[in-house]
């Protein structure tokens, strides 16, 4: 895996492994000037269509959600994620990582998601300086 950014496609694959598909709409919290462009491409690459912002008003099937450290209540960001997010959807949670400015302590996410009713599933690198974390909401019947 090469963490250099380049105009092979180094990023070619995240939009999969985030379990994104063409025709699903992904909602984007949290931009900064700090982002990584390259990561937001690969995302609208994969789903064939621009990411909706704060303003979109209408049902999504995942939220990408930038946060840093002095962002704020993480779990008040995430119960705000969760607003237009639809029933099974995911919420992905991108971080800096270890060592970048921003970094936000895993134990920190490990105890806001389930304040905010979601359960943490899967972490993963995905730029050279940001990592995913998947949140749910958990499944409940009817």
């Amino acid at each position: 895996m090469s963490s250099t950014v380049g105009d092979s496609a180094p990023a070619t694959g995240i939009g999969d492994r985030l379990g994104l598909k063409p025709g699903m709409v992904v909602q984007e919290l949290g931009w900064d000037n700090d982002t990584d462009d390259e990561l937001r491409v690969a995302v609208e690459d994969c789903i064939d269509a621009d990411m909706v912002d704060g303003d979109y008003g209408n049902v999504v099937d995942a939220v990408v959600l930038w946060w840093r450290a002095d962002d704020g209540d993480l779990v008040d960001g995430l119960v705000d994620a969760l607003t237009d997010l639809v029933g099974g959807g995911s919420i992905w949670l991108l971080t800096p990582k270890v060592g970048r400015s921003g970094t936000v302590d895993p134990a920190d996410i490990a105890e806001a998601a389930p304040i905010a009713g979601l359960s943490q599933t899967t972490t993963a690198a995905v730029s050279k300086d940001w990592q995913a974390t998947r949140l749910v909401a958990p499944k409940t019947p009817a």
